[in-house]
């Protein structure tokens, strides 16, 4: 038994050599004390070695499919180590097709490794210990940083620096690891994996757009916007409202191609019926927008993408919805 590990870049790779030199897994898990107390090794492997900005959908399904494979070999958990800036939809794209009862582990660094109190090699070593233990069995991908556990579904990047900067504001951390041990206080539930085997070969035929709705917005940039993206994800006011005159140009959309409303607000549902004026949450599905529950804006665009680069409808992307959001 083993612990894939696979080191992308990001912010823990960066190694202050000159040309930019990224650090290699073996380099990034040879500065972390404790590692030799998991109890088993780390086949460790690189890949994509870019900032997590330049990573693909492509790239990303890549890896879960080689982590697939390590599993298959006889892993008992992986961990992956990237950069922070897009963390929050690699997860949540690796735990909708994460088919395995062995934990899915991502992990990063806010500070570089040269810097005073870098946290790189207490994240990849609390990852690690996520990612074999048992109790973190059947929950699909976490995120673990800061000695926190975070579900995929509801982690977020709340700052640009601190090292405390990942939260999951509409449920908590799902654990954490305390004295080394992995305490799993709030495990959150399965939902329905979705295929993955055909999807990178349709993904660039797959084209999702977001637009964040703004102050007396007109929708003008959304003016046929269905002849060049398959998809729209809006992230609404509050609970999910619009300009009055902005609910028309989206009704228009929705009639052509899955138009999901989500809030720009950073945590708490789309409401359903509980307000009714033009450019409501009750207004704009009666247009045929489909809503996104509780799923932020990057999030859903990650779901509606995966979904219609695996050829699912308006009706089976409302199901999707209605289950993962």
């Amino acid at each position: 038994m083993s612990i894939a590990l696979f080191a992308l870049g990001g912010t823990i790779s960066v190694s202050g050599r000159a040309g930019g030199a990224r650090l290699t897994g073996a380099e990034i898990t040879a500065a972390v004390p404790g590692l030799d107390g998991l109890g088993m090794p780390l086949d460790v492997r690189d890949v994509h070695a870019v900032p997590s900005g330049s990573l693909t959908f492509a790239q990303v399904l890549g890896v879960v499919e080689a982590a697939s494979h390590a599993v298959a070999e006889g892993a008992a958990g992986v961990v992956v180590t990237q950069g922070t800036d897009t963390l929050e939809e690699t997860a949540f794209l690796a735990d909708l097709v994460w088919p395995h009862e062995a934990p899915f582990v991502l992990t990063g660094a806010m500070r570089q490794p040269g810097m005073a109190g870098a946290d790189g090699p207490a994240n990849v070593l609390a990852a690690a210990r996520v990612a074999a233990s048992r109790a973190a069995r059947g929950l699909g991908a976490l995120v673990v940083i800061n000695d926190e556990v975070h579900a995929a579904r509801w982690v977020r990047k709340s700052h640009s620096t601190s090292t405390a900067a990942f939260v999951s504001p509409n449920a908590g951390p799902a654990g954490r690891v305390i004295e080394g041990e992995v305490r799993v206080l709030a495990p959150p539930p399965r939902r329905t994996v979705l295929p993955s085997g055909a999807v990178p070969a349709r993904l660039d035929a797959a084209r999702v757009a977001l637009h964040c709705v703004t102050l007396d917005d007109d929708g003008d940039r959304l003016a046929g916007l269905d002849e060049t993206h398959q998809g729209l994800v809006v992230a609404g006011f509050g609970a999910g409202h619009v300009p009055a005159s902005l609910a028309p140009v989206l009704g228009a959309l929705a009639e052509r191609i899955p138009v999901v409303l989500t809030s720009r607000t950073g945590s708490g549902p789309v409401l359903r019926h509980t307000y009714s004026a033009p450019g409501s949450e009750t207004d704009l599905q009666r247009r045929g927008l489909i809503n996104g529950g509780l799923l932020d804006p990057y999030k859903a665009r990650v779901l509606l993408r995966l979904l219609l680069a695996a050829g699912a409808g308006h009706d089976e992307v409302a199901a999707a919805f209605a289950e993962h959001g």
